[in-house]
């Protein structure tokens, strides 16, 4: 299980329970009558029989505890929401005890040990039900499992054994697509430089951070300042500093499209039992980018770039998919990364704004592949450059993204600063003249911007039901250059 960063901000965002009833999934051949029942949801049964995608949004917060059943191969057997939920898992031994919740649960044993269990009795949990769940004690990431065995009855709930198991077992042939915000309260913060300071906005006027930090709704800023020491191994000796800040308005965009796949591309879980798969998928993070940045003084680093994390953040943004939650885990690191020969001394300062998406799309012709797109727009505030040398120095965020605590998508968002200069210094004293020498310097000088975007997809993409990826997916290189300024010296 992940250690959790310290908590630096307010509580990660509410977990979540989902919304379509079990007549959602129900058969056009099922009775009236059936689709009559309590459970049923008028509204979603509306929605299957005109075909319509499921709706993907922010789970509610008043939904934290409920859970998502299907029991696939049998009749109405859809993901449906349910008034059970994960009281408690155990990672290693995947043992779940799930409760009712204020109906529904058997009276315990009077020693509270698990009882035998019998045939499995109308809305409790059974042999081969699906279940999706959002953060729960145990499962942090949330859970998706299926249920291999009941083991009986405990006082705090039905006591089941789980194995891994796909989304499709629990979407189907249902189709969703959607982009959620991450709300930026809800990561938790680690601080790993001293002068770190984290700023949010969201709606209702709330405010988190130093006073007067103007920062856009639904953003997140952190600010840092910091020296550039000089690199083990660098050439000369050096210093410089790092300032400024990098702000993002994260998203999270997830799509699935059930009822196409071919038998060509049936997956085989864990466990053994075969699933069709999607016809296609996507997973990836986007967002808005802003940041202003300075480098000041000589970088003594190496030709080898030296990266320095100076914050971590963490959440998990629980999406509402139909009638099923969805967990996501996005992590970012805000990073400053430097390289040079030590000799060019730069004053120098950049905006950049702009956007970005990275992510990962299946389709059954092609399989996964990568997304990789960002359009950035820069203006040098400040340029000087002086000596013969080159300097690059990036300040970036590394994020990934993943479904249940299975990382999918790994992206590095690195815009940066590059300036070089080459010239020559002369000086010529006349013989025997007590006059001061004369010293002329010619050359020229050059600052860039520009941006590296890569990354990778992983295996654990497989959790949508697609076929396994035999191996990380580079995401490839986006690079993009530009000259903000240059001169003679």
């Amino acid at each position: 299980m992940r250690k959790r960063p310290s908590r630096a901000l307010v509580p990660a965002l509410a977990a979540s329970a989902l919304l379509l009833a079990a007549g959602c999934s129900a058969d056009p051949g099922q009775s009236s009558a059936a689709a009559r029942t309590p459970d049923a949801g008028a509204s979603a049964t509306a929605s299957a029989n005109s075909d319509q995608p499921l709706a993907v949004a922010a789970a509610p917060a008043a939904a934290a505890t409920s859970t998502a059943v299907a029991r696939p191969g049998t009749a109405g057997g859809k993901a449906r929401k349910t008034s059970l939920k994960v009281k408690s898992y155990d990672s290693h031994t995947r043992r779940a005890v799930i409760s009712a919740v204020g109906k529904g649960t058997s009276s315990p044993s009077p020693t509270g040990s698990p009882t035998p269990a019998g045939t499995a009795t109308p809305g409790r949990t059974a042999v081969g039900d699906v279940i999706a769940s959002a953060p729960a004690p145990g499962a942090p990431d949330g859970l998706l499992a299926k249920v291999t065995k009941v083991i009986g009855e405990t006082a705090d709930g039905t006591e089941v054994q789980t194995a891994p198991t796909t989304l499709d077992t629990l979407l189907g042939d249902d189709d969703a697509k959607g982009t959620v915000p991450v709300d930026p309260a809800s990561f938790d913060v680690e601080r790993l430089l001293p002068d770190v300071k984290v700023s949010w906005a969201k709606t209702g006027d709330i405010h988190s951070g130093p006073e007067g930090t103007k920062v856009p709704l639904g953003s997140l800023r952190v600010d840092v300042a910091t020296k550039v020491a000089t690199a083990e191994g660098a050439p000369a000796s050096a210093d410089a500093s790092v300032s400024g800040f990098v702000q993002v308005k994260p998203q999270v965009d997830f799509s699935y499209g059930g009822g196409a796949a071919t038998a060509s591309t049936a997956s085989t879980a864990s466990n053994g039992s075969t699933a069709s798969g999607p016809g296609a998928a996507y997973l990836g993070v986007s967002g808005d980018w802003t940041s202003q940045w300075a480098l000041k003084g000589r970088a003594g680093a190496t030709a080898k770039p030296v990266r320095l994390p100076f914050a971590k953040l963490h959440a998990d943004p629980v999406l509402q998919v139909g009638p099923i939650p969805v967990v996501v885990n996005l992590d970012l690191t805000c990073y400053f990364e430097v390289s040079g020969d030590g000799r060019v001394t730069v004053d120098v300062e950049q905006d950049l704004k702009g956007d970005f998406k990275a992510g990962g799309t299946f389709g059954t012709a092609a399989g996964w592949t990568p997304v990789n797109e960002s359009h950035m727009d820069s203006s040098p505030v400040r340029t000087s450059v002086t000596t013969a040398g080159s300097v690059k120095a990036a300040l970036g965020a590394q994020a990934t993204v993943g479904l249940y605590g299975a990382v999918g998508v790994t992206a590095d968002l690195a815009p940066y600063l590059r300036g070089e200069a080459a010239g020559t210094v002369t000086a010529t004293t006349p013989v025997g003249s007590g006059t001061k020498s004369d010293v002329a310097a010619s050359g020229s000088w050059a600052l860039y911007g520009g941006l590296d975007l890569s990354g990778t997809l992983q295996i654990q993409l497989a959790i949508f039901g697609t076929p396994v990826i035999q191996h990380a997916i580079p995401l490839g290189t986006l690079h993009r250059e530009w000259k903000l300024a240059d001169g003679k010296m």
